[in-house]
Formats: C-alpha cells, sequence, structure tokens
C-alpha cells in the first residue's frame, strides 16, 4: 500500500513538473509581443474593435479577428508619412504584416459595413 502511495505521488510530481515547464515556454513565446489597443473611428452598428486583435513583435504586426466580419481591408501606414502597406482579407482569419523601418505607425482596418478602426503602435529595434 505505502508503495503504491509512492508511485502516486512520483507521477503527481512528474505531471506538475511538465505542466510548469510548459507555462514557463509559454511565457517566454509572447514575452516581446506588445499589445495594440484598437480603437474605433466611425461605428454605424455594434462596435466589433473587441473581434480585432493586433500585436507587434519588433517588425512583426500580427493582426487576428476572432470572428467573421466580412472582407477586411487593412492598412499599415508610418506616422512619418513613409512606409505604407494595404491588404484585404476574408475573416475570421490572420494577417502577419512585416514593418522594415523603426518608428511610428497606425494600422487601419475598413469593415465592409464602412465602420473604421485604428490601433497606434511603435517598431523599435
Amino acid at each position: 500500500m505505502q508503495l503504491k502511495k509512492i508511485k502516486q505521488f512520483i507521477l503527481l510530481l512528474v505531471i506538475l513538473f511538465s505542466t510548469v515547464c510548459c507555462s514557463a515556454h509559454a511565457i517566454q513565446s509572447i514575452e516581446g509581443q506588445r499589445h495594440i489597443t484598437i480603437k474605433s473611428t466611425h461605428v454605424q452598428g455594434v462596435p466589433k474593435s473587441s473581434s480585432i486583435q493586433a500585436s507587434i513583435d519588433g517588425h512583426t504586426l500580427t493582426v487576428v479577428f476572432t470572428e467573421n466580419l466580412g472582407q477586411v481591408s487593412i492598412e499599415v501606414s508610418s506616422v512619418s508619412g513613409g512606409e505604407t502597406q494595404v491588404e484585404s482579407t476574408p475573416t475570421p482569419n490572420g494577417v502577419i504584416f512585416y514593418i522594415t523601418d523603426t518608428g511610428s505607425y497606425i494600422v487601419t482596418f475598413l469593415l465592409p459595413n464602412g465602420d473604421e478602426y485604428y490601433g497606434e503602435f511603435e517598431v523599435t529595434d
């Protein structure tokens, strides 16, 4: 009976250790990511800003749509007037942009119904 309890205890420790290791790896993988707050500029109906998630990690901008918003136009533009990227994508899905230059940027989302959202972010080395 004592041996069975020792085996159960060791098994519990192994499971606990593997869970802690996996959690630590997940924290490390999102360490450099910064969340971008999405704001609305023109909304006709129910606000959908919570359905648009964006983050910047170094020079990589990641955008995820959590619900079907239709065909969304995405524009990434430099505040200084330099680099601009435009893409149109069906939703729900994700899109990745590579921002070549450091600086201040705005990402703008135009939904098919005319609703417009944006987020401001910085690209640093």
